[in-house]
């Protein structure tokens, strides 16, 4: 397996010939938009900074795109959304949490969580064995470094990758 971080919260999961986009970059966004094509896309919010299907879609191909709760399979990725919400931006959005099992692994992406009150009880059960949680980590309306640090204890992940992160914290 191979992440690798695009920009802000994108990032590109490759493992053998599946890709998968978390949350690129869309071109009206402030960040600098990547362009490569993935099998599946996650976008935990409907805003510019997490949106940009049209960046991860090549040629004929077009990806599996999720923006939204629920249960999804892939090709052998299966992929559960969870409701949550966030202030990013200054507005209030619904924001997807997701969790993606592979190869025998577990990845929490935890998109522009605000706070970890949103985060429900059920989720939380619902998020157990993670082996890689992307935290985000910003003063833009996601967790600050306290809590970013708190819900990370609480999840007990193997591996933590920070996300979204600026000069601010």
């Amino acid at each position: 397996m191979v992440i690798t971080h695009q920009e802000a919260q994108s990032f590109r999961v490759q493992f053998g010939n599946t890709i998968i986009a978390y949350n690129p970059v869309s071109k009206d966004s402030k960040f600098k938009s990547g362009s490569f094509g993935a099998d599946i896309v996650l976008v935990s919010s409907n805003h510019p900074d997490f949106n940009g299907v049209e960046q991860v879609s090549r040629g004929d191909k077009a990806p599996f795109v999720v923006t939204g709760p629920g249960e999804y399979e892939v090709g052998g990725v299966f992929i559960r959304g969870f409701l949550s919400k966030t202030s990013y931006g200054g507005k209030e959005l619904i924001n997807t949490i997701y969790l993606v099992s592979l190869e025998n692994m577990n990845l929490c992406f935890l998109g522009a969580l605000s706070s970890p009150q949103w985060l429900s009880d059920e989720t939380k059960e619902a998020l157990d064995g993670i082996d890689i949680l992307f935290v985000p980590i910003s003063t833009e309306g996601t967790l600050s470094p306290a809590e970013a640090y708190k819900l990370s204890v609480k999840l007990e992940p193997k591996i933590i990758i920070p996300m979204g992160y600026d000069g601010g914290v």
